[in-house]
């Protein structure tokens, strides 16, 4: 299946780190959009929305990247360990999907990329929204190992992503002892954290 991607993209590295869990060869096609790539027809054709990541599964296409994790555990999961059948659990995992999106990503979006992106300055209120949803994943991390619970779920893989990201631009969550220690558990256990991690140092360049 093709995957247009980038390789410092936390939401494309997340699903990379699944394929290769789920033993899914990804025909990997690098997309730069600041050359316009993603602007160009033949791209448009495919997602309208000309975004990455974006997956190509024969004639079935999908973009958005917590959409293509679950869809990639439904379809080629050989159990239903990462996303259980129990209505329950989907929930929360869920729950968490949505909680990356919405708060830590968008929390490291909101107070880096406009330093990276338009030169300006660090702003004091987006940082302590960052603080917020560490505060927040160390509360929902009590307990548990992993982040929806007791085993590994697709909930981690969009959550290392993003952690491992906070991790190369400096920012220190060592004091989120919760949040340290899932971590430190999850980039061993999860596959493809080394393509993972090689992305978030290509990303590092903007922060030298």
């Amino acid at each position: 299946m093709d995957f247009y991607y980038l390789p410092g993209s936390a939401p494309c590295r997340s699903i990379i780190m699944l394929a290769k869990t789920l033993g899914i060869k990804l025909n990997k096609k690098l997309l730069n959009l600041q050359a316009g790539e993603h602007l160009k027809p033949e791209f448009l054709k495919i997602n309208p929305q000309h975004t990455i990541p974006t997956l190509v599964d024969g004639d079935f296409v999908l973009w958005e990247s917590r959409a293509i994790l679950v869809y990639l555990v439904e379809k080629y999961a050989k159990s239903d360990s990462l996303f259980p059948k129990c209505p329950k659990k989907q929930a929360v995992i869920n729950q968490l999907l949505y909680f990356d999106m919405g708060t830590l990503y968008k929390a490291f979006g909101d107070y880096y990329y406009p330093q990276i992106f338009a030169k300006a300055p660090a702003d004091p209120e987006m940082y302590k929204k960052m603080e917020t949803a560490f505060d927040l994943f160390n509360t929902f991390l009590k307990g548990h190992q992993y982040a929806a619970g007791d085993s590994l779920s697709v909930a981690d893989f969009p959550l290392l992503a993003t952690v491992s990201t906070f991790e190369v631009s400096g920012f220190d969550f060592s004091k989120y002892a919760n949040v340290a220690k899932w971590y430190a558990n999850a980039k061993t256990v999860v596959a493809g954290f080394d393509e993972n991690w090689a992305g978030c140092l290509e990303f590092k360049k903007y922060f030298n």
